[in-house]
């Protein structure tokens, strides 16, 4: 690509400022051209029909409609797809991947922040945070200083499920700290999982032994309720539960259960429903902290995938390969 080619933003029209704030959106330009202010939210739209005629790169994002036969028959110039999100699984369609089209993701660079999120959980679980907010809420008071049996992070084993780029992620962050990483990934073997410096478990395994397990796998049929009350039963008395991956890989009511008998902790940052209705117990048990889905990309966080986005527009520029290039093999097991 000796001159800039044409490019088109598709995703909600929301997103674009945010994704891409004036300094990315300006290295961006540097690469190709683009017009923030035409968005394809809907790829019928006359005016977004035309531009996809003579589009060479898409810069997708959250929203963006499908890549059908009939949206791709549409784009005969199109050569490659760049996300500026995670996971391409909802919008590219088979035909995508049989026309040759490149596509890259930014899922790697979405991976930080909720690996941020998830190693700040730990060390605050480790320490008995979120429980000794709630009993000093309870007492309004507190003992003063005193050594608190039973707590801390010396040694603390943490169970990692799923070696995915979040997991892998996570297991990077936990290496200067004084934490047992362990990991339980059907798709791992033994020298893979020595490569990443964990041992390697079965699930069971992991859950009996370890003191916070952290949730990290993809949805698919078979993550359905992984978690459940056999596996949440398995988990030693005062052990945490962490999920940033998917709210449906952990049975909301037996995780409940468990809660109501003081037995665990549970951190959660997805929820199944979720939203969580308004009677949802999670709201009120001492034992569970929920948060609204912020572990990813959030604010100032978003600039990041833009920037992912910009950098890949400039290794096609110069006739490179994209760095972060989809696997199509194991798109199927991803979230």
């Amino acid at each position: 690509m000796s001159q800039r080619p044409q490019a088109l933003f598709a995703m909600a029209a929301e997103n674009v400022p945010q994704v891409f704030p004036p300094e990315v959106l300006a290295r961006l330009r540097t690469s190709v051209d683009i017009d923030p202010d035409l968005v394809a939210e809907d790829f019928t739209d006359p005016r977004v029909l035309d531009a996809l005629a003579r589009t060479e790169i898409l810069v997708t994002g959250w929203g963006c409609p499908r890549l059908d036969e009939t949206v791709l028959a549409a784009a005969p110039r199109l050569r490659a797809v760049l996300h500026s999100a995670g996971s391409v699984k909802s919008f590219a369609g088979p035909g995508v991947r049989e026309r040759g089209i490149t596509v890259s993701s930014a899922a790697v660079a979405n991976a930080l922040p909720v690996a941020e999120y998830t190693l700040a959980m730990i060390l605050l679980a480790g320490k008995d945070v979120l429980a000794a907010r709630e009993r000093m809420r309870t007492a309004r008071t507190s003992t003063g200083w005193g050594v608190i049996p039973g707590i801390g992070n010396h040694g603390r084993r943490v169970g990692v499920i799923g070696a995915s780029r979040i997991g892998r992620r996570v297991l990077e962050l936990l290496r200067p700290f004084d934490l047992r990483p362990v990991l339980a990934d059907p798709y791992v073997d033994e020298r893979q999982a020595a490569a990443l410096g964990v041992p390697l478990l079965p699930l069971d395994e992991l859950l009996r032994t370890s003191d916070i397990v952290t949730v990290h796998a993809p949805e698919t049929p078979e993550t359905h309720h992984m978690i459940g009350r056999r596996e949440l039963a398995l988990m030693p008395d005062g052990a945490a539960l962490i999920n940033t991956a998917r709210g449906a890989l952990v049975d909301h009511d037996a995780l409940v259960a468990e809660l109501r008998a003081g037995r665990l902790t549970a951190i959660l940052d997805v929820t199944d429903p979720e939203p969580l209705p308004a009677d949802s117990p999670l709201y009120d048990l001492p034992g569970a902290f929920v948060t609204p889905h912020l572990a990813g990309s959030q604010g100032n966080e978003l600039a990041r995938l833009g920037l992912a986005v910009a950098e890949e527009a400039e290794r096609l520029l110069a006739g490179e390969e994209p760095a972060y290039a989809v696997d199509w093999a194991a798109l199927a097991r991803e979230a």
